[in-house]
């Protein structure tokens, strides 16, 4: 018997965003939803409009993995992560001891499927999946501004630059496509 699937299920008891005062709770599993839609959105994206060759199917399951380490580890914020480079170093040792702990949780046999999935090559699929999940945080502080909490107005500047800087085509595509629809109500959304 493998506990896998029902620790991967507890996803949606894992809150994002600890260190800010949201106007509605994101779970993991939420984000993990959203980062797997934009990652297949933004291989479409470069699939189409610039001659790329990704496979949308497989940027779409990485993202999907992408953050299974935090069912254990929780949810680092960002800020946090990154301002240490021995915290950093440390946290990014303790990811992939857990990648290794929820590979190990698998039948042997099914252990190749998911391998990939849970430590993916660093290529352009997981380039992809890296945008998408910055797209997702700027997502989130669209939302939160909308709802008229100021308190993501910093992270969006931040998360903003961080998106212009960050070299996937396909990011500038996905805002000139679809962000703006991002700030609109339901009604706007579907007339």
């Amino acid at each position: 018997m493998s506990n896998f699937f029902a620790l991967l299920s507890r996803m949606k008891y894992i809150d994002r965003w600890a260190l800010m005062r949201s106007t509605r709770r994101e779970t993991l599993s939420e984000h993990t939803l959203e980062v797997a839609m934009l990652a297949h959105a933004l291989a479409v994206l470069g699939n189409t409009y610039l001659g790329k060759s990704y496979d949308p199917a497989q940027c779409a399951l990485i993202a999907l993995y992408h953050d299974a380490t935090e069912i254990i580890t929780g949810d680092m914020p960002t800020p946090v992560k990154y301002k240490n480079p021995h915290l950093s170093s440390a946290y990014k040792a303790m990811e992939a001891e857990t990648e290794k702990k929820l590979l190990s949780m698998l039948p042997k046999e099914l252990q190749p499927a998911f391998s990939p999935l849970l430590s993916p090559e660093k290529n352009e699929a997981l380039r992809l999946v890296k945008a998408a999940d910055k797209l997702s945080a700027y997502i989130k502080c669209i939302e939160e501004e909308k709802s008229g909490n100021r308190e993501f107005s910093a992270a969006r500047e931040t998360i903003k630059a961080a998106l212009d800087g960050c070299g996937v085509e396909e990011v500038q595509l996905f805002f000139s496509s679809f962000m703006d629809g991002y700030g609109k109500t339901l009604d706007a959304l579907t007339l």
